[in-house]
């Protein structure tokens, strides 16, 4: 199967090249200006986003009493280990 673009040669009319750069120049300003729309939603909604999680973070740091706010102490990973010496075939 052979596949070919059809040549695009370019007209010599000086109207019609006026014409297709200004409809090449509108057609790049419509997708620059939906972009920057997208661009706005994405920020609005991300800092409407974070506004709300620091609001609801700070109810929940202002229901607790001072002493607990103050002195946290940091979580700890327990758990169970096996030492696997080198050179043993390991069954899992």
């Amino acid at each position: 199967m052979h596949f070919s673009m059809l040549s695009m040669r370019r007209s010599r009319h000086p109207l019609v090249r006026a014409l297709s750069l200004l409809v090449g120049v509108a057609l790049i300003g419509v997708l620059l200006v939906f972009g920057l729309m997208v661009a706005g939603v994405l920020l609005v909604g991300g800092a409407l986003l974070l506004a709300w999680r620091q609001w609801k973070h700070g109810r929940v740091l202002a229901r607790q009493p001072a002493a607990t706010r103050t002195t946290h102490q940091p979580d700890v990973l327990e758990g169970e280990f096996v030492v696997i010496q080198q050179g043993r075939p390991v069954a899992h």
